[in-house]
Parts: structure tokens; C-alpha cells; sequence
């Protein structure tokens, strides 16, 4: 398709009364832009779990298994959010809601400077920082690419769901250095005025739907009028998600879904810097290893996409599943006190694979589940986050239990493989438009 055909919109009013006008780049992508800094800025809260592991039980006395139990809180919510966000974002505009979810995000980070307990470490940073962050969850992202793209959906799914791995490569090395350098109180403060800045992209820049500036989709030939507000939120995500537990592919999507973020979210991203500092590494070390994660996530996640646009979902879901099974297998073998070739490598392939399968289970969703799979695919980051959570306590217990995280590695490992099979026998359908109900 042409620059003209894809970018020019119809000359003619359309249904919301603006007459379209032409552009030299479709504001699709500007509003592509818009999330993906959003996404960026929220991102800091992220990188904090694994950097305050080994402080606040130096400072509290604190067992890993109590921090990890609220880091699984954290981990759970965004998950468990992650579907009423999309269900809101219909009903009150994407706008809104995100608006909303960083000034929770700011509030809970900004209030853990205060505490002096572990419950209000549970209360601050496992309720108020999930329930924030769930709301920015990838959800947003399936919204903003199922309203304003009718062509590119994969790559642009890989873009934004790198947009959260580029915020790690940002805010680790620097938040890493704070904790290290001033303690984890600035760090933290750090995180809650990162989301805050934030905030007036969101309100003045991201539109909600294509018809707000008089423009179809990018790539559709069709204008698209912007449906009416959908009442009834909880009422609905719950509705969709009773038909979708019906067919056997959410099942399979949500169980390979959760493995991935126990391998990921809740293993490597929480244990990972604690476990090698176990080895001797400094932390500053360990956090930049991570953020390297974060560089060749980006490359993995947008080529993941790119993939997923021609060819089978599924065997590249089986893929990526195997090999990341194959290097945590290794990782035990790799970890020491300084930087060496081999653990390059793994850095490098891990971060390659790391979220690269977002890209082709949302299409699956899409594939399966038609109108509502943004929704769906919410419920399937739900059990992302909860595979994440798990893992993130399982790993603290674990260390305090063995005095290492070997079998945490060795049975992650093992996830990975039956991900992998689960991938594989998920079945085809056509491309469809209807609602969840009628798969």
C-alpha cells in the first residue's frame, strides 16, 4: 500500500463532523509515539524490585521471602488489573485511566520512604504500585494498537511492548547507582516523580480513538466512528473472560503466558542482581547486566513482531519458549563474581528472548477472540503476572531455605520446555471480528 493510500483520509465530513486532513505521517504513529514514553516513564518502577532486595534486609532485617511476598503482591495486581484497565479505557477513554495509574504509581513509591514495617511495605508497594502499574499494563498498549492500526499490528505490538524493556535500560543503571551511592529512599522518590513527569504527556497528547482528529485507522480504507463510552466495566471484563475460559486455547495461552513471566518478571528481573551479588558481584554490576537485557530486548521484541506479521504464532511462541529453557539450564554454571564471556552471551540471548513472546500470543488472542482481545489478552497478562508472582516468592524462600537459587533456575528451566509443548498444540482459526462469545 501507498504513502498516500495509507496516510490521506477521505476529503468528505466524517460521522464526528471534522473534515480529515492530510498528513505526511499518519498520527497513528504519533500516538504510537505518545505510549510508547508513556510506557518508558512508567517503566522505573520496574527496575526497583531486584535493586532493594539486599538493602531493606540489611536495614529491616527483613527475610527475602517477606520482600518477595510483597514484590508478588506487586507482580499479581498488575496482572490482575490489567484486564478492568482495558475494560475502563473503554468505558472512560484511554486518557483518563492511564492519567490515573501513574499518579498511583508516584503516590504508592513516594510513600515507602516513610515505613518502617513490612505490611506498609506490602501496602505501598504491593497494592498501590500494582494496582498503578496494572493499569499500564500491556493491555494499554493491545488498546492503543487495536483502536489506531489496522496494518502493522505485530510491529507495533513488538515497539510498545519494548518501550517497558527501554525503560530498564534507562532507569537501571541510574537507579542502581543511587541505591548504591545515596540508599534506596532517593531511589524510590526517583521512581514516584518519573511517573508524575509523565502525566501531562498523557493528558495533552494521547487521543483515544483515530475519529477524536478525523482519521481512519492507519491502514484501513474505512473511516471508523468512535464507539459510544461501554458501561459496565467489571461486569464485562468478567463476562468476557466466563466465555473465554470455555475454549481450550485461552488455557493453553494463559498457562504458557505464566511460565513466561515466572522466567521472566519473577525470576531474572527480581532474583537476578541479588543472586549474583550471592557470587561476589557488586550490584551496580549485576543492575547494568540487566539493563543490557533491556538493550537487546528492544532489538528482540520489534524483530519478534516483525515475525509474527509472516509467520506462524505458535511455532514461534515453541521457539522461544525452548531456547530460553536451554540457557537457564546454564545460568547456575555462569554466575561469578566478575563479567565474563559466557554470561555475555546469555545476557545477550536472554535479552533477545525476553518478552519477544508478547507479540505472537497477542495475536493469537486477536486470532481466537476477535473485538474482545484486548480484554482477553489482559486475562492472559493476569496469569503472566501471576507465574511472576509465584516465582518472585518461591525465589526468596527458596534462597533463605537452600542458601542459593539453583533449583529456582533448574525448575524454571523445565517450565520453559512444557511452555513450549503447550504452544504447540494450540489451534488454528481464521482471523474473525465477532465477540469472544461467539468463538
Amino acid at each position: 500500500m501507498t504513502q498516500t493510500s495509507e496516510t490521506a483520509a477521505a476529503v468528505e465530513p466524517t460521522a464526528s463532523g471534522r473534515t480529515p486532513h492530510r498528513t505526511r505521517v499518519h498520527r497513528a504513529w504519533f500516538v504510537a509515539a505518545v505510549t510508547f514514553v508513556t510506557i518508558i516513564g512508567a517503566a522505573a518502577f520496574r527496575s526497583v524490585p531486584g535493586l532493594f532486595i539486599d538493602p531493606l534486609h540489611d536495614e529491616f532485617g527483613w527475610s527475602r521471602g517477606t520482600i518477595g511476598a510483597a514484590v508478588s503482591v506487586n507482580l499479581a495486581l498488575y496482572g490482575l488489573t490489567a484486564p478492568f484497565a482495558a475494560a475502563l479505557m473503554d468505558r472512560y477513554g484511554i486518557r483518563r485511566v492511564v492519567a490515573a495509574a501513574l499518579t498511583v504509581i508516584a503516590l504508592g513509591s513516594g510513600l515507602t520512604v516513610w515505613m518502617t514495617a513490612a505490611w506498609q511495605l506490602i501496602l505501598c508497594w504491593g497494592l498501590l504500585v500494582g494496582l498503578g502499574s496494572g493499569s499500564m499494563a500491556l493491555a494499554f498498549a493491545a488498546t492503543v494498537t487495536n483502536r489506531w492500526f489496522t496494518e502493522r499490528r505485530g510491529l507495533v505490538t513488538g515497539i510498545l511492548t519494548a518501550a517497558a524493556a527501554s525503560g530498564q535500560l534507562i532507569f537501571l543503571p541510574v537507579l542502581s547507582w543511587i541505591v548504591a551511592t545515596h540508599d534506596w529512599r532517593p531511589a524510590a522518590v526517583t521512581v514516584a516523580l518519573a511517573a508524575l513527569a509523565v502525566v501531562p504527556f498523557v493528558w495533552l497528547l494521547l487521543h483515544d480513538h483515530p475519529a477524536d482528529v478525523g482519521q481512519k485507522p492507519y491502514g484501513s480504507q474505512e473511516f471508523v466512528p468512535k464507539p459510544a463510552p461501554v458501561p459496565g466495566a467489571a461486569r464485562r471484563t468478567l463476562t468476557v473472560l466466563s466465555s473465554a475460559v470455555r475454549t481450550g486455547p485461552f488455557w493453553l495461552l494463559a498457562g504458557s503466558f505464566a511460565i513466561c513471566g515466572a522466567s521472566t518478571n519473577g525470576l531474572i528481573q527480581t532474583h537476578f542482581v541479588p543472586a549474583s551479588h550471592d557470587h561476589g558481584m557488586p550490584i551496580t554490576t549485576a543492575a547494568s547486566l540487566l539493563a543490557v537485557i533491556g538493550v537487546f530486548d528492544v532489538v528482540g521484541t520489534v524483530a519478534s513482531g516483525w515475525f509474527t506479521d509472516r509467520y506462524d504464532s505458535r511455532r514461534l511462541l515453541a521457539v522461544y519458549y525452548a531456547l530460553r529453557g536451554v540457557s537457564l539450564l546454564f545460568l547456575p554454571m555462569l554466575l561469578a563474581p566478575g563479567v565474563h564471556p559466557p554470561m555475555v552471551f546469555f545476557i545477550v540471548f536472554y535479552g533477545l528472548d525476553w518478552v519477544a513472546t508478547v507479540p505472537p500470543t497477542l495475536a493469537l488472542c486477536r486470532e481466537h477472540y476477535g473485538d474482545d482481545s484486548a480484554i482477553v489478552f489482559g486475562w492472559v497478562l493476569a496469569s503472566h503476572q501471576v507465574g511472576a508472582a509465584v516465582v518472585a516468592f518461591a525465589g526468596g524462600v527458596a534462597r533463605d531455605a537452600f542458601g542459593s537459587y539453583d533449583v529456582v533456575w533448574y525448575g524454571s528451566g523445565a517450565l520453559c520446555a512444557a511452555a513450549a509443548l503447550m504452544a504447540l498444540v494450540i489451534r488454528r482459526r481464521a482471523v474473525t471480528a465477532g465477540p469472544v462469545a461467539g468463538v
